[in-house]
């Protein structure tokens, strides 16, 4: 849930564009102090149009990472940005014990508990926030909006479990939804070791900066491996000093801790007219906005709970969507986002201006690289559900299996895990493969004998895919506990032409379209693992989210079944232990995979398949 970024992500969306305008617009600067309901200030900057015209409403984010300075704004902003800097107050705000903002930083803080009257969280600091610049800043029309991405998104969303009666609309992008079931600590368990590590350093190594861990090696790939278990990460490194890595370590199931992090037992209504943001390929907070819609959506009985999706990577809305490593989209699908969706929904419900013409979700079909707008997300209506099986001789195929017997098998080993994207792996911050590691060209890791692939004939016409993905998975393995890793791929034809700006050849290029990783021992309740009965053939449902693409004619959809992705998450023994990060070296060992595939386990991918 990282914006690496030293100004507030409002006052700088189109600063960070990659756009060089010709000609900027001034604004006026003001630092405040905000005082919070138990005496806490907080560092917030007020950038406003020169010559403002008529009352204004606010536009606020709140963050960790930090608010424009003086020096940022002096010039101007880029006349791109007109519509929100002449019509907007816009405000950017360090949350506690960031920067110069008083208090305490915790990671995460999640809402105070209702018998604690006077109980603070990001609830009562933006609600405190909202009232203040209401009652403080001269000509503003009463109304306030929240917006912001990844971090700033899950504030935005916060703001909304109690809203002031002032905040009359919500935009969250990317924002974390459950850091132990999808977002950016954990998935289905498995614990993101590079990000959780990096992160953890980044944010509480330091309150007044942001703080990239200094690794000694290039290939933090060799650095991870050579850390060994992850009990020595505290004992050579973190010493104890850094919270949110102890608290890693402290839970390392779906305990009360992580279930007061997470939004699901707050979301039980829509209070405010909320719109929710998704990256396709969005490498930290995919999971979180098609979480929190879906929990809203049962809710929202006057229709102010929207979803949106386009083929970005994480925050990339706010910059420029043309294009995604090689991938080109054909169009700047950031900008359309902004001209399109964001600046009207703000424009519509804090300025009563147009008419809010939206559907309930509005996502981009890549393959065709088009625009589509549906009544309901996931759709529901033209869509059929079909099974992909998995087949001898490494093929896909809607045929169901009729064999008796089948399998495909390879070893895992931990002491030679699979790199989730190409070798040398620099750190994930601040260098830019982070950001494009999941539209990488999969061929780098397609033969190795610890990861195996299944794919189609090419394809005698479209195949157009809208909804939920799920892989059923028939496996066992030797082990007493392991990971299944699934992705589901899109194979460009051998004469697809090379990408013009990149350079990169196309042909044969294997593009992940959705993907997961599954922990075994949570196989039966996230709170309760048990080890996996050795050699025993188990089904494993893994949910591989909504998608919305085309897989197009000519091309071949593959399926790719392996069981480390490192170092973003960290080995898995493959021996049950109690508690992964107190594991030792002896407890990790080599292990038999089988992937079954015969009339009684027939492994498969489901797909929704959008019907003319």
């Amino acid at each position: 849930m990282t914006r690496i970024l030293s100004l507030g992500s409002l006052a700088c969306v189109l600063l960070l564009s990659g756009q060089t305008p010709d000609t900027t617009i001034p604004v006026s600067y003001q630092a405040v102090m905000i005082p919070m309901r138990d005496g806490v200030r907080l560092e917030t900057v007020i950038l406003s149009p020169r010559n403002p015209k008529g009352p204004l409403p606010f536009l606020i984010d709140r963050t960790p990472y930090g608010v424009p300075s003086k020096e940022s704004t002096d010039k101007g902003v880029p006349a791109t940005s007109r519509a929100r800097f002449e019509n907007y107050y816009v405000v950017t705000q360090n949350i506690r014990g960031r920067f110069k903002s008083e208090g305490q930083f915790v990671m995460g803080r999640p809402p105070h508990s209702p018998d604690d009257p006077k109980g603070v969280d990001e609830t009562t600091d933006a609600w405190d926030t909202v009232d203040w610049l209401i009652k403080n800043i001269p000509n503003n029309n009463g109304r306030a909006g929240m917006a912001g991405t990844s971090y700033d998104g899950w504030t935005a969303v916060m703001a909304a479990l109690d809203p002031h009666p002032a905040l009359k609309a919500v935009i969250e992008q990317a924002s974390p939804a459950d850091q132990f079931l999808g977002d950016d600590f954990h998935h289905n368990g498995a614990f993101r070791l590079s990000y959780g590590f990096e992160y953890s350093a980044l944010l509480e190594t330091t309150a007044t900066e942001n703080h990239h861990f200094n690794f000694d090696r290039a290939d933090t790939y060799d650095w991870y491996l050579a850390l060994g278990p992850l009990s020595n990460a505290d004992e050579r490194y973190f010493h104890g000093k850094l919270p949110t890595w102890e608290d890693f370590m402290h839970h390392p199931n779906y305990d009360p801790y992580w279930k007061r992090l997470a939004f699901a037992p707050y979301l039980n209504a829509v209070k405010v007219p909320i719109l929710h943001v998704a990256g396709w390929w969005d490498q930290e907070d995919f999971y979180g906005p098609q979480k929190i819609y879906e929990m809203l959506e049962p809710h929202d009985t006057d229709h102010r709970n929207y979803f949106v999706a386009g083929p970005w990577n994480h925050g990339q809305m706010n910059g420029n969507g043309r294009r995604l490593g090689a991938i080109d989209f054909g169009s700047d699908t950031s900008q359309y986002y902004r001209d399109k969706i964001f600046q009207p929904w703000f424009d519509y419900w804090l300025r009563g201006q147009g008419e809010l013409h939206m559907a309930e979700a509005t996502t981009f079909e890549t393959g065709t690289n088009e625009w589509r707008q549906y009544d309901a997300w996931p759709p529901k209506q033209g869509i059929q559900k079909r099974l992909l099986y998995f087949g001898e001789g490494r093929r896909l195929s809607f045929d169901a299996p009729v064999a008796a017997t089948g399998f495909d098998e390879y070893v895992s080993d931990p002491a030679n895990p699979v790199p989730y994207r190409p070798r040398p792996v620099p750190p994930t911050y601040p260098g830019p493969e982070w950001k494009v590691w999941l539209v990488q060209d999969q061929r780098f890791v397609d033969r190795r004998p610890d990861v195996l692939s299944w794919q189609t004939d090419p394809l005698a016409e479209d195949l157009r895919v809208a909804g939920d993905i799920a892989a059923e998975l028939f496996a066992s393995t030797s082990g007493t506990d392991g990971d299944w890793v699934v992705k589901l791929i899109d194979v460009y034809p051998e004469d697809a032409p090379e990408d013009s700006q990149t350079k990169t050849r196309m042909g044969g290029f294997q593009l992940i379209v959705a993907d997961e990783i599954f922990r075994a021992r949570f196989r039966t309740s996230f709170e309760r693992p048990e080890p996996v009965p050795a050699n025993e053939v188990l089904r494993y449902a893994i949910d591989l989210h909504t998608i919305d693409h085309a897989f197009l004619k000519g091309h071949r959809v593959m399926v790719q079944v392996q069981s480390t992705w490192f170092p973003v998450y960290d080995r898995n023994p493959q021996t049950f232990v109690p508690n992964i990060f107190e594991a030792r070296a002896a407890d990790y060992g080599k292990a038999t995979q089988r992937i079954h595939r015969a009339a009684k386990t027939p492994s498969a991918i489901v797909l929704p398949v959008r019907t003319p």
